[in-house]
């Protein structure tokens, strides 16, 4: 029997019906814990024995609370399941929330994209706190733990700013944070616990590399020479980092061709951590592991790297690193006197700008992954109106899709195939057990990527096969308006992104209407799909030529639909009729809009005028390539689906001012954020 996923899903105990109860703020909990026994959804874990095993692991510690964070000792998004800690403990498996377990309590924080499914998965043991952020954990932490209490945490799960953010919030509570070198959950796994990934690492070929090695090594060493507080030492933590510097990759990450893995790279060697037996002797050629001069790669135990950086550090040296992805466990070892801190690595930052062979490859990967898309999209045609797909088998056909294309190296994530309501939930997935059925009269949500050795895709684009209402078509539209506004924008050159990221957002707030994530993020070569430092958030560093970011503003109706479009674009000089240090996007990904969702009586002339150009760049680039492939029904496809819109003359322009007072609100932006 299906499953139906959303808000009005059918909710059952292992053994008697239930209702869900309704909360104070006006959503349901999908678990009833006041009553006896507690009606819980079918798909919540039981964690009693979990929580007390590990209550016993905190007695000998003489903790009175211990905290569970969601992520591995190298900060990364997405985790292996042999860092799945907080899932395990708690039956939550979203990438996102925290936990703390106290004595008596166990709560479990996230944010809006996850709420329905923590209450999915996670019995009467837990506590959903719908909230982020260490403040809200620390008070509730000063409220369950007694003066003169201790908390514990796992050193090498913390991140600089996590501990330092924790510190400040109990500093004078007479509560105390205590690092726990030996993990207590994973005391508790035991051998249930799945092993370390053991797969082989491999060496990118020339051709999908922007430089060999040895350039980025050479250039990150000149960043160290020129630096005003002369490091002597690049510590990398970060996985992505170690991977982009040696153009290394396995499979170690789900979704990302990461492997476990630490750097220290000095001014006269460089030491890679990793378990050594995953390295050929191909890889170790290539590394030149086998001499020891300045150019060739020290190959260390990877669980060595807190030793020997404690060993480096007590040389007259400075250590260079990011604050974003080094843990407390090795920060802590390095005297601050020693420690040459930024938020971000000379690595990362390096990584986040493509160089012109780099852009070329994302460049390449992004047709590829056109085709792919378009191919669904077309066979969606076919079947949808048949009544023959269903959120789950539509995913998994766009993953086949792109599977059948040159260098694909599986999804960049969980694809994203949310039909009707299920589309209003930001970042839901489809299971094989839990999933709708694809209907021509409700929209459909396809939020997906590919990797590729080549480059990682990211697009979403949203389609209805019915009739969709007229606020649907307007909602779509003003989604659209903010993609078109944002990618044709023309910015000052090193501008943040935080600065700029209203124009995505205004034609729905023009509407009263909004998006509650991000408007776009980083993506990388065969790397991660969200690649920081890019992006638009505050934490994000300036816009620079040759970065490549995604655009994808939404709105999302609670209980009917969801609508985001989502396009990677490369941020390229902008030629301007006076000034020459600007910058603007030039978007890759090469998938047409959908035509019976655009309202043209809402669209400005020159979002018009750049909607038919995207369109017509669209069939230059993607219909060569469908023609090539002998994809005739795809080409009809496209050529229909990109023939030019036109105004309607009776429409309403917009007043000027509109423009005006946008223009004027980035100067003043500008002013304040540059």
């Amino acid at each position: 029997m299906m499953v139906l996923a959303g808000l009005w899903a059918v909710l059952l105990c292992a053994c008697v019906l239930g209702h869900p109860k309704q909360t104070t703020s006006g959503g349901e909990d999908m678990r009833n814990c006041s009553v006896t026994p507690p009606y819980l959804p079918v798909t919540a874990v039981n964690t009693t024995a979990r929580l007390k095993n590990l209550r016993q692991q905190m007695a000998s510690k003489l903790l009175d609370a211990y905290i569970v964070p969601d992520t591995d000792a190298h900060m990364s998004e997405y985790i292996a399941k042999h860092d799945e800690r907080r899932w395990w403990i708690s039956g939550f498996s979203g990438s996102a929330g925290n936990a703390v377990v106290s004595k008596g309590k166990a709560a479990l924080w996230t944010d809006s994209r996850y709420w329905i499914q923590a209450e999915r998965q996670m019995d009467c043991n837990w506590e959903l706190h719908k909230q982020v952020g260490t403040l809200p954990m620390a008070t509730w932490i000063l409220a369950e733990v007694p003066a003169g209490g201790q908390i514990g945490f796992d050193p090498f799960l913390f991140s600089i700013d996590t501990w330092k953010s924790f510190e400040l919030h109990l500093q004078g509570s007479n509560r105390s944070l205590v690092p726990i070198t030996d993990n207590l959950v994973d005391q508790v796994w035991g051998t249930e616990r799945p092993p370390l990934p053991s797969q082989p690492i491999y060496y990118l070929q020339e051709n999908f590399t922007g430089s060999t090695w040895q350039d980025k090594v050479t250039g990150i060493r000149n960043q160290m020479q020129k630096h005003a507080k002369a490091p002597t030492a690049v510590l990398l933590s970060a996985l992505d980092e170690t991977a982009w510097l040696f153009n290394l990759r396995s499979n170690d990450i789900p979704y990302n061709p990461f492997f476990y893995s630490y750097t220290l790279l000095t001014n006269s060697s460089i030491r890679l951590f990793v378990n050594a037996s995953r390295l050929g002797d191909d890889v170790r050629r290539y590394l030149s592991s086998d001499c020891t001069g300045p150019m060739c790669v020290q190959i260390e135990d990877y669980n060595q790297i807190q030793k020997h950086v404690t060993e480096y550090v007590k040389g007259d040296v400075r250590v260079w690193l990011g604050t974003e992805y080094t843990t407390y466990g090795l920060y802590g070892v390095i005297p601050k006197e020693k420690l040459v801190e930024d938020s971000y690595s000379p690595v990362m930052v390096a990584k986040s700008v493509k160089n012109e062979k780099e852009q070329e490859l994302l460049k390449a990967a992004h047709v590829r992954d056109a085709v792919a898309v378009i191919r669904y999209l077309v066979w969606l045609e076919k079947n949808v109106p048949r009544g023959s797909v269903n959120e789950f088998s539509g995913a998994e056909q766009v993953d086949k899709f792109r599977r059948e294309e040159a260098f694909s190296a599986g999804p960049s994530f969980e694809t994203i195939s949310a039909s009707g309501l299920n589309a209003a939930l930001a970042h839901y997935s489809p299971t094989k057990e839990i999933h709708r059925n694809l209907s021509q009269n409700e929209m459909y949500l396809l939020d997906s990527g590919g990797q590729y050795w080549d480059g990682t895709t990211d697009i979403t684009r949203t389609v209805h096969w019915g009739i969709p209402s007229s606020f649907q078509k307007e909602a779509y539209t003003r989604v659209l308006m903010g993609n078109i506004d944002l990618s044709r924008l023309v910015f000052p050159t090193s501008t943040s992104g935080r600065v700029v990221e209203a124009f995505a957002r205004r034609a729905l707030w023009k509407a009263g209407l909004n998006y509650g994530h991000g408007t776009g993020h980083g993506i990388g070569n065969f790397l991660s799909v969200h690649e920081w430092p890019v992006g638009f958030q505050s934490n994000n560093i300036a816009m620079t030529k040759g970065m490549f970011t995604s655009i994808e503003p939404g709105y999302y109706q609670d209980g009917a639909f969801g609508i985001r479009l989502e396009d990677v674009a490369l941020v390229v000089e902008a030629k301007t009729k006076y000034g020459t240090s600007y910058l603007t996007f030039e978007v890759v990904s090469l998938v047409p809009y959908s035509r019976n969702l655009i309202d043209t009586h809402l669209l400005l002339p020159e979002q018009l005028e750049y909607l038919n150009q995207y369109h017509k760049t669209i069939q230059e680039k993607i219909g060569p390539e469908l023609q090539k492939r002998k994809l005739e029904e795809e080409y009809q496809w496209l050529l229909k689906n990109t023939e030019p819109l036109g105004h309607s003359s009776s429409r309403a322009h917009q007043p000027a001012s509109l423009t005006i007072l946008a223009a004027a609100t980035l100067v003043l932006a500008l002013g304040q954020n540059l």
